[in-house]
């Protein structure tokens, strides 16, 4: 019997091989087509950054039996990507747009249904936060910059692909607890990733007549990247406790995205799934 009044040590889940992404491939995809939006990865410290939530998905979905479009704002970041996937002898190709940009977004889509050979998948892996913390910190600026990408972005790509996409593929939007809970002190994006979830339920609705999914991965505090660069920006971030001990990292984002996209998810339609080790649900 541990001893009355002695602080138990705080559980830390231990990684699996798929955590860390060392599991092998089993076909979940094996022919199909998907395009990855936000498929590359910002670069930090580069000798010692993890793998961010786009990379990891694009090289799963590929390890999985996927041809996949990587496409990303920045171009090298997408090459990167994709020289990662072809060291595996899967199949990638890159692409250089801002979903930002209406008439970028519908060249990506074009350009990647073309040298796919048609769409089967979709995921919407893009965000960002930007100014100051708080009401008192927003500016209207930051707040259309904000909605442009995490919102817009998104309606114009889903508005472009609908028509492209096969029957019965699949649309993940990539989004975060801060659309569910009040967390990152940052309004517009807490606001957009909200918003999401009704631009989501909406596609899906589209989309059901031709059995065209669309659900939401919402991760919780990601061991990525951008997560410690956000970090850096919000120390307290980096402290918050988490029910397993530990950050996500961004494999294990992107086997919940795999979930979604595979025919696993077949009867799964307009839902939103926290990957954040129940921090919404019992925190």
């Amino acid at each position: 019997m541990a001893d009355e009044g002695k602080p138990s040590e705080r559980y830390v889940r231990p990684p699996s091989a798929e955590s860390q992404g060392e599991a092998p491939g089993r076909g979940r995809l094996k022919g199909r087509r998907i395009l990855v939006v936000g498929g590359g990865q910002r670069t930090v410290d580069a000798a010692t950054d993890p793998i961010g939530n786009g990379r990891a998905m694009s090289i799963l979905f590929a390890r999985e039996g996927a041809s996949v479009a990587v496409a990303d704002m920045n171009l090298p970041a997408a090459e990167e990507t994709i020289a990662r996937i072809a060291a595996e002898g899967g199949k990638a190709m890159a692409i250089e747009a801002d979903i930002s940009k209406p008439d970028q977004v519908a060249r990506m889509v074009d350009e990647a249904a073309a040298r796919l050979g048609g769409l089967d998948g979709l995921v919407l892996n893009v965000g960002v936060g930007v100014g100051a913390l708080g009401l008192e910190g927003a500016t209207p600026e930051d707040w259309d910059k904000t909605l442009a990408i995490n919102l817009r972005g998104p309606m114009l790509t889903c508005r472009a692909a609908l028509p492209k996409l096969a029957d019965g593929a699949s649309i993940v939007f990539i989004s975060s607890i801060a659309g569910l809970v009040a967390g990152s002190r940052l309004p517009a994006y807490d606001a957009s990733k909200a918003a999401l979830g009704g631009l989501m339920r909406h596609v899906a609705l589209e989309g059901a007549r031709r059995g065209v999914r669309a659900n939401i991965v919402a991760p919780g505090l990601v061991d990525t990247p951008l997560g410690r660069l956000a970090t850096q920006g919000r120390p307290s971030r980096g402290r918050a406790p988490t029910p397993f001990g530990r950050q996500a990292t961004g494999w294990e984002i992107a086997y919940a995205a795999l979930f979604f996209i595979s025919d696993e998810s077949v009867y799964v339609n307009a839902q939103v799934m926290a990957v954040d080790s129940g921090m919404t649900g019992i925190s």
